[in-house]
C-alpha cells in the first residue's frame, strides 16, 4: 500500500477523523520541504513524509512502524525516550528541540548529521502523538563553522597587526579594538569596547572629531589619511598625549556604517625629528657665526691691509720720478690690482654675512641685497619691507638668507625685467614674498640643478617650523612666499 494510503488512514483512524480532510493532510504533508515525522507513545513511527525519506535515505514503506531510535545515533537513544516522556507529562503543546545543543540523527547509511527540530504532541482518543519537524542543517553548520573559522583567523590578524585598529559604528561607539590599540593607548578591550572614541582623544580635539567623520562619510570616499597632512594627536589611559598618524575607512552593512581607524604611535619618530631639526639649526647657527666671523675678519683685517698696502703703492708711484717707466708701469699695475682685490675682499665678505645686517638690522640688510641684485643684473627689484621689523636670531638671518637664495635664483634662471619683494610681519609669523615675471618653470617637473637653492630654502623654513610655497608657470613667472612662524615677544621693537 502506498505511504500516502497508509499515512492518511492511519491518520485519520487516530484523530478520529475519517474521509476527504485526510487525503488533503497527507498530500500537505508529502509536499513540505521539512521532514514530518509522527510517532505513537511507544515511540513507533506511523507518519514519514517523502522530505523524511529524501534527509534520512529510508523508504517509507521500510521505516513505517518501526521505533524512531534507528534515525536516532546510538549514543543519544538512551536519553531520548526519557525527554520525550517528560515532554508529554509537561503538557506543553510544542517546542524546540536541543534549545541548548545540536540535535543529531542517522541516515540509513550510518552517517549522523545535525537537525534544527521542534516537537508538538496531539492527544488523540488513541492515545498521545508526538510529531517532530526538522530540517537538515549540516550545510548551514558547515558554513557557521567557516565563518567561525575566518572570524577567528581575522581576529588573529588584527591582534597580531602591529598598528592599532580601532572599529566604531555610526554613533561613534568602538565595536572593535585590537591589541595594539590596548599597547598604544594603555586601556584594555573590555574597559573600551561599547565606549565613545572621544575618550581616546584629547579634550580640545573632540568637538571637531565627530564632524570630521560626519563630513567623511558624506563623502562617499572608501578610504583616505586622516589629519590632511598634519599630525594627530592621542590620548593615553595615563593622561599623556602623544603624537599619532591614522588612516580612516567605512564600510557599508545591514546594520549601518562602520568607521575603522588605523593608527601608529609616531612619538619616537617625531622626538627624533625634532632633535634632528634641532641639531640642524644649531648648525645653522654655528655656520652663520662662522661666517659673520670671517667676514669680519675679512672687512676689518685684510681690507684694511690691503687698502694700507694701496695706499703705500700709491706712495711709491708718485715718488718714482726719474724712474724707468717700466717701473711706473708696473706701480700702476698694482694700484689697479689692489683696487679689485680690495673690492672682490668686501664682496666675498657681505656674501659671507653683509655686516650691515648685524649692525643696522634687517630692513636695510634687504634694501643693500635689492641695490646689489639691480647692480648686478640691470633688473629693477621693488621692495616693500615693514619700517619697524627687526627680528632676533635665528628669525633675521633666515628671512635675509632666503631673500638672498630667491633673488640669486632669479638672477641665474629668470630672465625677468621686474623683481619685488616684500617682508611684512603678522601677529604669529614673519612673511615674506619675492617675485618676478620671468620665464617661469613647471614645478611638477624632474628636479633641476636650480632646485636646490629652492631646497635651501625649504630647509631653512622648515628648520624654523614655517612653510615655503612656491608657484610658477612657464611664462608667467614664479612666486614664493614663506612664513615663519614668530611669537610677539621674540620681535624687539
Amino acid at each position: 500500500m502506498p505511504l500516502s494510503s497508509i499515512s492518511s488512514l492511519d491518520v485519520a483512524a487516530l484523530a478520529g477523523d475519517p474521509g476527504d480532510a485526510a487525503g488533503l493532510l497527507a498530500g500537505v504533508l508529502d509536499s513540505a520541504m521539512d521532514a514530518i515525522i509522527t510517532t505513537d507513545e511507544q515511540q513507533n513511527i506511523v507518519l514519514f513524509n517523502r522530505a523524511a525519506e529524501k534527509i534520512f535515505g529510508w523508504p517509507r514503506q521500510e521505516i513505517l512502524r518501526q521505533p524512531l531510535e534507528k534515525l536516532i545515533p546510538q549514543r543519544f537513544r538512551a536519553t531520548h525516550a526519557s525527554q520525550v516522556r517528560r515532554f508529554g507529562q509537561a503538557g506543553v503543546t510544542s517546542r524546540r528541540m536541543g534549545a541548548l545543543n545540536v540535535v543529531y540523527g542517522v541516515r540509513a547509511s550510518g552517517e549522523e548529521f545535525p537537525v534544527d527540530a521542534s516537537i508538538s504532541q496531539l492527544d488523540t482518543p488513541r492515545g498521545k502523538l508526538y510529531t517532530v519537524i526538522l530540517r537538515d542543517v549540516t550545510e548551514r553548520l558547515r558554513a557557521e563553522e567557516e565563518q567561525s573559522r575566518l572570524a577567528a583567523r581575522l581576529a588573529g590578524l588584527l591582534d597580531s597587526a602591529m598598528d592599532a585598529i580601532i572599529t566604531v559604528d555610526e554613533t561613534q561607539h568602538i565595536v572593535l579594538y585590537n591589541r595594539a590599540a590596548e599597547k598604544i593607548f594603555g586601556w584594555p578591550s573590555q574597559q573600551a569596547l561599547g565606549r565613545s572614541v572621544e575618550f581616546l582623544m584629547s579634550e580640545r580635539f573632540r568637538a571637531t572629531h565627530a564632524e570630521h567623520v560626519r563630513r567623511f562619510g558624506r563623502t562617499g570616499t572608501t578610504s583616505r589619511r586622516m589629519g590632511d597632512g598634519t599630525i594627530l594627536h592621542g590620548l593615553r589611559a595615563s593622561g599623556e598625549e602623544f603624537p599619532m598618524e591614522a588612516s580612516i575607512s567605512q564600510l557599508d552593512t545591514g546594520e549601518g556604517k562602520l568607521y575603522t581607524v588605523i593608527l601608529r604611535d609616531i612619538l619616537e619618530r617625531v622626538q627624533a625629528q625634532e632633535e634632528l631639526s634641532q641639531f640642524a639649526a644649531e648648525a645653522h647657527a654655528i655656520r652663520e657665526g662662522e661666517k659673520s666671523r670671517v667676514a669680519r675678519e675679512l672687512h676689518d683685517e685684510l681690507a684694511q691691509s690691503l687698502t694700507a698696502l694701496k695706499m703705500d703703492t700709491i706712495w711709491l708711484r708718485d715718488r718714482a720720478g726719474g724712474q724707468p717707466p717700466e717701473t711706473t708701469a708696473k706701480l700702476e699695475q698694482m694700484v689697479s690690482m689692489l683696487d679689485t682685490t680690495v673690492a672682490a675682499t668686501r664682496r666675498i665678505a657681505a656674501d659671507l654675512r653683509p655686516l650691515l645686517l648685524d649692525d643696522l638690522g634687517l630692513h636695510p640688510a634687504i634694501e643693500w641685497l635689492a641695490n646689489n641684485f639691480t647692480q648686478r643684473t640691470g633688473v629693477p627689484c621693488e621692495v616693500n619691507v615693514d619700517e619697524d621689523i627687526d627680528l632676533q636670531e635665528p628669525y633675521a638671518t633666515a628671512v635675509f638668507r632666503i631673500v638672498q637664495e630667491s633673488l640669486a635664483n632669479a638672477a641665474k634662471h629668470a630672465a625677468a625685467t621686474e623683481v619685488s619683494v616684500l617682508v611684512a610681519r603678522t601677529p604669529k609669523a614673519v612673511v615674506l614674498e619675492v617675485s618676478d615675471n620671468g620665464r617661469g618653470f613647471d614645478t611638477d617637473a624632474p628636479r633641476k640643478p636650480l632646485s636646490l637653492g629652492l631646497m635651501g630654502l625649504r630647509e631653512r623654513a622648515h628648520l624654523l617650523k614655517g612653510t615655503a610655497n612656491i608657484e610658477s608657470e612657464r611664462g608667467r613667472g614664479t612666486r614664493i612666499e614663506v612664513r615663519i612662524p614668530v611669537q610677539q615677544e621674540e620681535t624687539v621693537q
